[in-house]
């Protein structure tokens, strides 16, 4: 009798199918993807507060800075913004030292879901590189947010590690914890205002 492949796929609330194997724009629900990534907590959960610091916020977030860094990008880069940790709806959120020890297999099965999520909302399925250095800035930025507002790291540690972020660019910027519900709905507004002004 053959082996069983093992099941490489994972059921969604909105009822679609996801194969991680080889996802298909048609199996992905910006619904699915506001709802994981709500529940996904940053810095494993290693943060202040009564709620966990979600990937969903941080995305939220991310794209606020995205837009101070680059006020005239058009739209659909903001919405890459918003996108760019999409795939931990599906992955969670490792931290940098559990990728690297992951190895290569991680950055692959990212890149696959990445490319059916942005085609799915009408984005190449590889960003520009110019596109992707600017979104990582502003993520470096949110990360530094983070860091010294939420996760215990000195204003010294942040710099070190994410590089210190210009005043100006931060200025105004703190940060909340909110409830799940709220972040979601917060995330799927973000995304239908962004897909309604492309």
């Amino acid at each position: 009798m053959p082996k069983q492949q093992p099941r490489a796929w994972q059921r969604m609330l909105s009822g679609r199918r996801l194969d991680l194997l080889d996802p298909t724009p048609v199996d992905i629900e910006i619904e699915d993807i506001a709802h994981g990534l709500a529940f996904v907590a940053r810095w494993n959960g290693q943060t202040h507060g009564d709620y966990a610091y979600s990937v969903a916020e941080h995305s939220i977030l991310v794209t606020d800075i995205h837009a101070r860094l680059a006020p005239g990008a058009p739209v659909k880069w903001r919405l890459a913004a918003l996108l760019h940790d999409a795939p931990e709806y599906v992955i969670g959120d490792m931290i940098s030292p559990v990728k690297a020890a992951v190895g290569p297999g991680y950055g692959a099965l990212d890149d696959r879901l990445t490319a059916a999520i942005h085609l799915r909302f009408g984005l190449p399925a590889a960003l520009p590189k110019a596109v992707k250095a600017a979104i990582k800035r502003a993520d470096k930025v949110s990360a530094w947010l983070e860091a010294t507002q939420l996760a215990g790291f000195t204003q010294a540690e942040a710099d070190k590690f994410f590089g210190k972020p210009d005043p100006a660019v931060i200025d105004g910027l703190t940060l909340r914890l909110r409830p799940p519900s709220e972040v979601r709905a917060e995330f799927t507004a973000r995304h239908a205002a962004l897909m309604e002004a492309l």
